[in-house]
């Protein structure tokens, strides 16, 4: 099946409407895990990689950016840098805390060295970093720009008020303008659609969730005296108590369309106004044809309703 790409936000950048997630790879999926994912991601249509300087430094042993190290690897034994789009991050690695202009900079270019390429394109500030101001973050994000070293500019894990001083600061600068968003949004996680929903409405941004899976919670396999072997099993089942009452109408909508509820969660997610792609992972090769069939899976606007309101804890109507 085709899958067609979308446009991210006011970019010129084509995009595939689920961003694969690379925040497991050099975690729970090695090298060449990671690899068989990245080609069948690839083989699908794929063009979109998610990840951040970070990842994986929590990990024993790991010291930061293993996740972008292992998809420059790919990229550049596949050959296929030209075709791809790849997202990035910057504060979190423990060699580059924080949004400093010089630290900035630095990490752009260990990031790019790590992904064997020229430029990122797109490139997020991953946390607000209250101790630096603002307008220092935004000139430092620009001048990469500027420079060729970077694309396009997203935000991510800031507040409405936040956003909108960015922008503000844009205006008056003259600076290049984010055009992305990367909040934590998903079926049963919308808080997202207040204050952050209306400016990233307002100033364009793409947005591209990301727990779009509410930590497998909406994958199904978490439910009332089942045990699932994942490092995520823990916040999953803290879901169930609030949300079990979804199960059955995520189960209602994946039967009627012969697929599975993770797929049915993404295409909710993917439907939503402002969402671009969300953001999802797969540890393995075979969790990734549900991951790629909410691509193309259109639920109708009272399957849509259906979900939205058993979220919420809206009685079902006859």
């Amino acid at each position: 099946m085709t899958h067609s790409m979308t446009s991210l936000g006011a970019s010129e950048l084509s995009v595939f409407p689920l961003n694969l997630g690379g925040n497991v790879f050099g975690w729970t999926a090695d090298r060449d895990t990671s690899f068989d994912i990245l080609d069948r991601y690839s083989a699908a249509g794929g063009n979109f990689v998610d990840t951040a300087d970070g990842y994986s430094s929590w990990v024993p042993g790991n010291t930061g950016g293993e996740s972008e190290r292992i998809i420059g690897e790919w990229q550049q034994s596949r050959g296929n840098r030209d075709g791809l789009v790849i997202a990035t991050k910057v504060s979190q690695h423990p060699d580059f805390p924080g949004l400093a202009a010089a630290n900035i900079a630095a990490a752009a270019d260990a990031s790019l060295e790590r992904l064997g390429t020229d430029r990122i394109d797109l490139y997020y500030a991953h946390f607000d970093d209250a101790s630096v101001p603002l307008e220092e973050t935004a000139t430092a994000l620009s001048a990469l720009v500027d420079a060729g070293k970077v694309r396009y500019i997203g935000i991510s894990n800031y507040s409405a008020t936040r956003i909108a001083e960015w922008f503000a600061i844009v205006e008056a600068k003259g600076l290049h303008r984010p055009v992305a968003l990367q909040p934590h949004y998903n079926l049963v996680e919308r808080g997202y659609e207040g204050e952050l929903r209306s400016i990233a409405e307002r100033e364009n941004l793409a947005v591209l969730p990301y727990y779009s899976l509410a930590s497998g919670f909406l994958t199904g396999k978490y439910r009332e005296g089942a045990s699932v072997d994942s490092p995520r099993a823990g916040g999953a089942q803290a879901y169930l108590a609030q949300h079990a009452a979804l199960l059955p109408v995520l189960d209602e909508v994946a039967a009627a369309h012969g697929v599975s509820v993770a797929t049915v969660s993404l295409a909710w997610l993917r439907s939503q106004p402002t969402v671009v792609a969300p953001i999802a992972s797969a540890r393995t090769v075979e969790q990734l044809p549900d991951l790629i069939a909410s691509a193309t899976l259109d639920l109708s606007a009272d399957e849509l309703s259906a979900l939205s309101d058993a979220s919420l804890g809206v009685p079902a109507t006859a």
